[in-house]
Formats: C-alpha cells, sequence, structure tokens
C-alpha cells in the first residue's frame, strides 16, 4: 500500500469506524432482551469514545492534504472537530441511558452515530457537493433525534419545528452554493477562494444565503427563533447533542467557508460581511442573554444561553479581521468550544437527573438540590459557574481567549460589549445556583439515585471543565496551528 493510499485510508478512518459501530448497535438491538438492552448506551459510549482515542491517534495530521479529488481536507480544523464530535455523542450516550423510551431503544443510537458521521464529513468538506450531502445528514438525524419520542405531544412538535425550519434554511443555503458554483466555475472551496472576487456585490449577497443555512445550525439571530421549543421539546439527552456538537459543526462549516471560499483573511475581500457577522453577534449575545433572564423552564434557559454563547463565538471569529490576530481568532473559536461541549453537557447530565425524579424541567424544580445530591449539586455547580466565566473553570479561559483576540484586533467596543453581557449571564445562573443551595427542599423530596453511567459522566465532564482552565497550554498551543493547515 503507497503513502497517498495509507492517507486516503486515515482520513476516514473515524466513519468506517462509525459505521461499524452503528452496524453493531443495530446487530444487539435484535438480538438482546430484557434488562441487558439497557447496556446499550454503555456499549454505544464506549465504541465512541474508543474511536475518539483511534482518531487521536492515528488520525493526527503531519499536514493538510485535499484528498479523494478535493472532495476532503485532512488537517487540523478536522481533526479537534472530530473529536469534539465523538466525545459529545459518547457522553449523549451515556446520559440517555437511563431515560425512559430512549435508553434500551438500538435505533436511537443508531441515529445518534449516523449524525456524528455527518459533522465529521462536514468538518472535513472540501467541496460544496460533501459538505452538502455531509450537513443534510446530521440535519435529517437531528430532526429525528428531536422528535424521537413521537408519542409525547412535545417532542413531536419539537422534532416537526427543527425539521420545518432546518428544510427552509438549508434550501437558501443550497440555492446560495448553485450561485457560488455559477460565479466560480467549481464546487471546491479552495479553488473557489481564489477564483471569486470576495468583495462584490453578489458574492456579498451569496454569502448572506450561505449564512442562512450556517446561522441556523449556530443558532444565531436571526435564525435563532427555533431553538427555545425544539431545546424544550426534544428530549434532554438529545437537546444537550444538539446544543454542543451540531453548534460545533457549524463553527467548522463558518470557519471552512468563510475563511477558504469568501477568503475572510483577506480584510479588503470580507470587508462587505465581516460587519454583517459582527452584528449579528452583538445581537446575538445581547438577545440571548436578557431573554434567558426571564425564563422559568432550565431547557428554555439553556437554550437562550447557548444563543448566547454562539454569539461569544461568533466575536472571535470577527477578529479575523486584523491580520495578525487571524491564528488567535481561529484558535479562539476552536478553544471557546471545547469548553462550552464539556459544560453544557454537564449542565444538562444534572437535568436530566432532576427532570427524572422530579417530573419537571422548571428551574423551581431544582429547590434544595443540595439537599437531595451533593454530587449533582457540585455538578451544576462547575458547570453555571464555568457558563458564567468563573476562574479557573474552562469557561473562564473561553471567554479569555476571545477577549483579548477582540483586544489585539482593536476591536476594544466589542470586547466591552462581550465583557457585559457575560456579567448579565452570570446574575441569571447566580439565581439558578441560588435555588440549588439556598431554597428549601419540596415536601416530600427524596435523594436522588444516580446510577454508574451518569456518575462515571459527570464526574468526567466536571473533570475536564476544571482541566481546560488550569492545564492549558497543552490543548491551546496545538490548536492555533488550526489556521496556518487551514489555509
Amino acid at each position: 500500500m503507497t503513502d497517498f493510499q495509507t492517507i486516503d485510508l486515515l482520513a476516514i478512518l473515524p466513519e468506517i469506524a462509525l459505521t461499524a459501530l452503528g452496524v453493531l448497535v443495530l446487530v444487539l438491538d435484535v438480538t438482546w432482551r430484557g434488562k441487558i438492552r439497557q447496556q446499550l448506551g454503555v456499549v454505544t459510549a464506549v465504541g465512541l469514545f474508543a474511536i475518539a482515542a483511534l482518531t487521536a491517534v492515528f488520525t493526527y495530521p503531519a499536514e493538510s492534504q485535499l484528498l479523494y479529488g478535493g472532495m476532503m481536507r485532512h488537517d487540523l480544523l478536522a481533526f479537534v472537530m472530530r473529536l469534539i464530535f465523538l466525545v459529545a455523542a459518547g457522553f449523549t450516550a451515556l446520559l440517555s441511558v437511563d431515560v425512559d423510551n430512549l435508553g434500551r431503544r438500538g435505533e436511537y443510537y443508531a441515529v445518534l452515530i449516523a449524525a456524528v458521521i455527518g459533522m465529521n464529513l462536514m468538518a472535513a468538506s472540501a467541496d460544496l457537493i460533501m459538505l452538502y450531502l455531509a450537513l443534510e445528514t446530521t440535519s435529517i438525524s437531528a430532526y429525528i433525534l428531536a422528535g424521537f419520542l413521537f408519542n409525547e405531544e412535545r417532542s413531536a412538535e419539537a422534532g416537526m419545528k427543527y425539521f420545518l425550519f432546518g428544510a427552509v434554511t438549508s434550501t437558501v443555503m443550497l440555492f446560495g452554493f448553485s450561485l457560488l458554483f455559477g460565479f466560480a466555475g467549481t464546487t471546491n472551496l479552495y479553488q473557489i477562494g481564489t477564483t471569486i472576487q470576495a468583495n462584490s456585490l453578489a458574492i456579498t449577497v451569496i454569502a448572506v444565503l450561505v449564512l442562512v443555512g450556517v446561522g441556523f445550525k449556530l443558532a444565531v439571530f436571526p435564525f435563532h427563533f427555533w431553538s427555545p421549543d425544539v431545546y424544550e421539546g426534544a428530549p434532554t439527552p438529545v437537546t444537550a447533542f444538539i446544543s454542543t456538537a451540531s453548534k460545533a459543526a457549524g463553527f467548522a462549516v463558518l470557519l471552512r467557508v468563510f475563511l477558504i471560499a469568501f477568503d475572510g483573511t483577506n480584510l479588503q475581500s470580507a470587508s462587505n460581511w465581516l460587519p454583517l457577522l459582527t452584528s449579528i453577534a452583538v445581537v446575538t449575545t445581547s438577545l440571548g442573554n436578557l431573554v434567558a433572564l426571564t425564563q422559568k423552564n432550565i431547557k428554555r434557559l439553556l437554550a437562550y444561553s447557548s444563543i448566547a454563547h454562539a454569539g461569544y463565538a461568533l466575536m472571535a471569529f470577527t477578529a479575523i479581521q486584523s491580520a495578525p490576530v487571524q491564528a488567535e481568532a481561529v484558535a479562539a473559536v476552536v478553544y471557546y468550544l471545547v469548553t462550552y461541549v464539556l459544560t453544557n453537557l454537564t449542565a444538562f447530565g444534572v437535568i436530566i437527573l432532576v427532570a427524572k425524579n422530579v417530573g419537571s424541567d422548571d428551574v423551581a424544580a431544582f429547590a434544595g438540590l443540595n439537599k437531595r445530591s451533593a454530587g449533582l449539586s457540585l455538578a451544576m455547580l462547575v458547570a453555571f459557574l464555568s457558563l458564567g466565566g468563573i476562574p479557573p473553570l474552562a469557561g473562564f479561559v473561553g471567554k479569555f481567549f476571545i477577549f483579548m483576540a477582540l483586544v489585539k484586533a482593536n476591536l476594544l467596543w466589542l470586547a466591552i460589549v462581550l465583557a457585559v453581557n457575560s456579567l448579565i449571564a452570570l446574575y441569571y445562573y447566580l439565581l439558578v445556583l441560588n435555588v440549588v443551595y439556598n431554597r428549601p427542599v419540596a415536601e416530600g423530596a427524596t435523594e436522588i439515585q444516580v446510577s454508574a453511567p451518569y456518575r462515571v459522566a459527570l464526574t468526567a465532564l466536571c473533570v475536564g471543565v476544571v482541566v481546560f482552565g488550569v492545564i492549558i497550554a497543552p490543548f491551546y498551543d496545538p490548536i492555533t496551528r488550526i489556521f496556518d493547515l487551514v489555509k
């Protein structure tokens, strides 16, 4: 086997392994009976973590290469994003084990794996056709997952709303792709970047059309309207997955398409659409935080919080308008996604257990949680303080890198917006923690039992939140090379 063939195989090794895992889960679903079916989630999680380890060991790119006729890009961005998707899906599988009508159904885990395959290909796509096929693979899987509990009205409604809004935005984005192909005469993102004049009015309009589809994935203003209803109605593990992995996949597309196809590294080329992205980032962050202040349902609160966090990461992306800061801006986006995925999964892990015990997603249901489960209340404390940007947790470091990128890019006003919004967000996170630690326990409330899969998942996630907030250099330094390898 030649070197080229070896690299060709290694570039899709995670997807091959995921396909095999999906087949294994479906076979076990058919053959296993009784209580052992509850182990389907554990098998899926172990498989996903094993594939993540396999990816980390064998697919690290020494250099960037276009493979499969220019359809895929084997580079550091795809490598890091794959790890994010695999780890997020692994924890989602663990958090699904004890969920009624979900944890023992093999088809649920198979669709979850299919979504990861689509996300992996989204991150590695170097061609418009491959990108759209990967995006639709992910989207259709996400629609199914959101409406998976079709016998429950809220879940069915969430799946239908997600599908309808997603179909419309994907159509608009596909129209933008077709126009982009018409102007460039090619579907390869890297060839498009060297062919079109990105600062022309026509290309700016195309960029806006593409942003409709990407913005829907990111849940940024004005494409955020679906997320509160979907987050509230979907099964909570699915909400956790959509709010983390799906958002990370959207940013992978944003980085790939707007940096390469629309030549975002060239300020003159990006001068027409960068101000639009900056405005969207400001409105998204402010709107998400202000509306979150009024929420009484914890899933809706985290939905608007998720919108705000998308705005934070988008702020970091806008710092590419300063040439010396471009590598730091891209690194800030990716590092922030890592910290957000770990933190939000932790929060939703606690929500799953409390909601199952109490039968409610309202913030009031968390009253006196510290007296019902010290471990769960500690996990909630770690998650919400990290989301609020309190040191030495991962969320603080993520926000710090964004803040520094903005300051170095001479976007001081945007850094101030980030700081003010962080304070607003911290207020409503502390309100929830006040309910957890200072409100009296409801009469008749019992201790919340935490099963082994949840203990493992929440412990690992909390450790991750602390580690990425304390031990920074070993993770951040390699990420700073993403910009060079993407180009």
